[in-house]
């Protein structure tokens, strides 16, 4: 991959604050063509640097208001593929990430309320070679990049 010069990085935050925009929009904010912006683009998701386009839903308007992180421990060591396997397919975990100190992973997880919420957990529990687990219950998010700015 070569190394992202300042345009690319300009498209990128163009992509950032609007997915959807066309690559006539983008080129004119980075003062490129159509053609060269899309060159770019698809250069980028050919070497990585995009990974894909996705649709963000808030949660919320799903009625999943009720949030969480959980550390996990394990019994022993366990290795990252099988906690994903164990996890990826439970839609109340949004993301699960291994992590250093005590707790061997950490999972951010959504739910409708706190029935929900509990179920999740013993799915969770449940799923791998868990010993235990802690939930921190989220009051309210005071900066959150990764959801819609208007959210």
């Amino acid at each position: 991959m070569d190394r992202l010069d300042e345009t690319d990085e300009r498209i990128l935050a163009e992509l950032t604050l609007n997915a959807r925009a066309t690559f006539a929009e983008i080129g004119q904010a980075v003062n490129l063509s159509a053609p060269a912006v899309k060159r770019r683009v698809d250069r980028m998701l050919d070497d990585g640097v995009i990974k894909g386009f996705t649709t963000v839903v808030d949660p919320n308007t799903l009625g999943w208001k009720t949030e969480a992180y959980v550390q996990v421990f394990c019994h022993g060591t366990i290795a990252p593929d099988r906690l994903r396997a164990a996890w990826v397919d439970m839609p109340e975990v949004v993301s699960a990430a291994t992590v250093t100190g005590t707790s061997d992973a950490i999972l951010h997880v959504l739910a409708r309320d706190m029935r929900h919420l509990e179920a999740a957990l013993e799915r969770i529990r449940s799923s791998a070679d868990i010993e235990r687990s802690e939930s921190i219950v989220v009051l309210s998010n005071l900066i959150d990049r990764m959801r819609p700015s208007n959210a």
